[in-house]
């Protein structure tokens, strides 16, 4: 069975490690992001610009990798792509962590316009204390 385009869409970003040549493609201008409360800098940013800058700006200086692995996506009928995957991640002190997560994507016009994510914080929280 082949992707739906919405699905196609969502899925290379991930292929493509959130390169910048592909975040400028589909993200959309008012693209809402959303991080679930008590994940590291947590809290809702407008536009792609703001996410990079404010979000990953501030939460990647503490890791020496991080990164987002997918395992399933899906996608319905209305624009949404579901993303079950993990984060694996390893922080500047040495610990290492596996967070579960699930992204929710909302698609409209061939761009993402949001991404809602809900992941395992006190996992993540507790791989920083050092």
């Amino acid at each position: 069975m082949s992707d739906s385009p919405h699905l196609a869409l969502i899925r290379r970003l991930y292929e493509s490690g959130m390169a910048p040549e592909v975040t400028a493609e589909v993200m959309a201008p008012d693209l809402v992001w959303d991080i679930t409360p008590g994940f590291p800098n947590s809290g809702v940013y407008h536009g792609w610009d703001s996410a990079a800058k404010d979000f990953f700006g501030k939460t990647m200086p503490n890791y020496e990798s991080f990164g987002a692995v997918p395992e399933e996506f899906y996608a319905d009928d209305e624009g949404h792509v579901f993303v079950y995957g993990h984060y694996h991640a390893e922080t500047k002190t040495g610990n290492k962590a596996d967070v579960r997560f699930i992204h929710l994507w909302t698609v409209r016009d061939g761009k993402a316009v949001s991404m809602r994510q809900a992941a395992d914080s006190h996992v993540l929280q507790e791989a920083l204390k050092g």
